[in-house]
């Protein structure tokens, strides 16, 4: 039988297992992230799902052969009802018994339906810019995130036409060298353009990716991480699952401080920070980003206090042996799971009380250890971040931001990193207010070199790395944000309270 063009053939995902209860007509269609229950399972619809048990990729007519008119109908519904669970495949246009599986559509998403785009011999096409290959249980397959569905190139023929998309030319002439009629070549050409992993040329030349405005203003690995780390387009396990649990032993939830000198630091007092801080409305809507600072150094009790408030361990819970619990922490700020993977390196330039030199923040014992003395690591990371910046900065502190990856990793799955940049964001506005409320100037940095902080502060890049940079100082003379040529600043919204000081209605960034 010939798989024309445009036409089906179906079998259910490698991934799936069908389970047979004779005893009350029930088939479970098993998946590692959802199941499917069908009852009763009689007749038809037996008849089907024995079919797709096998494993071989049918189609349709041969998935219902010798079915009635009201058996196809059956047939019909329950392939519609367990979609998700189905792969299409294309397969050779030959006889049957000589016919192979070129390409498997895997869908990623539950609303996920297979679109064929018939492409002529003429056109010019592409992979996607978006689309990516990779192995994945040993095959390889192609990818993107504009895609609900995962094509598993399952024949070598297909991942050579699929090596010959990634330069631009006709349809015809993509399959050269394949092994592939020009029929075939179509056929999986179209699967692959209604699957959104190649894309075709307009009468201009171009190819929608390129000139697209909304696509065009989306990096491919930006585009790929927001489809990644959100469920509904990806078809991978999500969530809080210890995927690791019995097998690697998890990260513990206060990081050994490293071996150097130590500097115990000033603990303020919690009726002290109640009686002189402003509101939180004071502080939220006077927040803004100093990159300039005055001449007056930060001193160490600033910073002690400015950590305390900010970083501190306030509560360290260890389970029993034998427990399900997790080994959990309490600092300031919201961190899910209660797993604080972030840790503080401070690179202290002026500090009036403290020796120039990068330290680690411990915040169990409330004090910095040196991890570097080096003058030109210093410089190195300062460089860093005036380039974040557009210009050179000069703060008393430079906070270096990592993650313990592995600690968020033992627990979730494929949104492990999103959850580390979530806590990330997290910490800079805790960092920005207690900073305000502190009369002290601050700055977020929006880059870092991570690789450059892993060798100055003595890490491995896998297990624990730069995630975010903060400036500290105090502020300078003007703590207003000067005027700007040719341009005109408005509060908008603003009550008169939150106005930086008179004469000057200029929002802070």
């Amino acid at each position: 039988m010939r798989n024309a063009p445009g036409g089906t053939a179906r079998a259910l995902r490698t991934d799936v297992q069908v389970v047979f209860d004779e005893t009350t007509d029930t088939a479970v269609l098993r998946a590692p992230v959802s199941s499917l229950v069908l009852r009763p399972v009689r007749g038809a619809v037996r008849t089907v799902l024995d079919r797709l048990a096998e494993g071989r990729p049918l189609p349709h007519e041969e998935l219902c052969e010798g079915l009635d008119a009201a058996g196809r109908e059956r047939a019909a519904a329950l392939l519609k009802r367990a979609g998700h669970l189905l792969a299409h495949s294309v397969l050779t246009h030959e006889p049957p018994a000589q016919r192979r599986e070129l390409l498997r559509l895997e869908p990623t998403a539950r609303d996920a339906r297979r679109r064929v785009a018939p492409v002529t011999a003429d056109a010019r096409v592409r992979l996607s810019r978006f689309a990516l290959c990779r192995t994945r249980e040993d095959v390889l397959v192609l990818e993107s995130p504009l895609a609900k569905f995962r094509a598993v190139l399952a024949d070598p023929a297909a991942r050579q036409l699929v090596a010959a998309l990634g330069l631009p030319g006709t349809a015809a002439r993509s399959g050269d060298g394949t092994g592939l009629s020009a029929a075939e070549t179509l056929d999986v050409l179209a699967h692959l353009v209604g699957a959104e992993l190649v894309e075709v040329a307009g009468a201009d030349g171009a190819f929608p990716s390129d000139t697209e405005p909304v696509l065009r203003q989306w990096d491919f690995h930006d585009l790929l991480f927001h489809s990644r780390i959100r469920s509904g387009r990806f078809d991978e396990a999500f969530g809080a699952l210890y995927p690791y649990r019995g097998e690697i032993e998890p990260q513990p939830a206060v990081k050994p401080p490293p071996a150097g000198p130590a500097v115990d630091l000033h603990r303020p007092h919690r009726a002290d920070l109640d009686a002189r801080d402003p509101s939180l409305t004071a502080a939220l809507e006077t927040r803004r980003s100093h990159r300039t600072f005055g001449q007056r150094p930060l001193t160490a009790k600033e910073l002690g206090e400015f950590l305390y408030r900010v970083q501190r361990i306030r509560v360290h819970h260890t389970p029993p042996d034998a427990t399900d619990r997790d080994e959990v922490v309490s600092r300031p700020y919201p961190s899910g799971g209660s797993l604080y993977e972030l840790e503080l390196y401070v690179t202290v330039l002026r500090c009036e009380g403290l020796t120039p030199g990068v330290y680690h923040y411990d915040s169990y014992g409330h004090r910095l250890v040196l991890v570097n003395e080096s003058a030109e690591d210093r410089r190195d990371l300062l460089g860093v971040a005036s380039r974040s910046v557009g210009f050179d900065v000069h703060p008393d502190v430079l906070f270096t931001v990592t993650s313990r990856f592995q600690r968020m990793a033992w627990k979730y799955r494929a949104m492990a990193y999103a959850t580390t940049l979530r806590h990330t964001g997290v910490l800079y506005q805790t960092m920005y207010l207690v900073a305000t409320a502190m009369g002290l100037a601050p700055c977020g940095l929006g880059n870092g070199d991570a690789d450059l902080s892993a060798r100055v502060l003595g890490l491995d890049y896998l297990q624990e790395s730069s995630v975010g940079d903060f400036l500290l100082g105090t502020p300078g003379p003007d703590a207003g944000i000067p005027a700007r040529p040719g341009s005109e600043w408005h509060m908008v919204n603003s009550p008169e309270w939150a106005v930086p000081a008179a004469g000057n209605t200029s929002p802070g960034a």
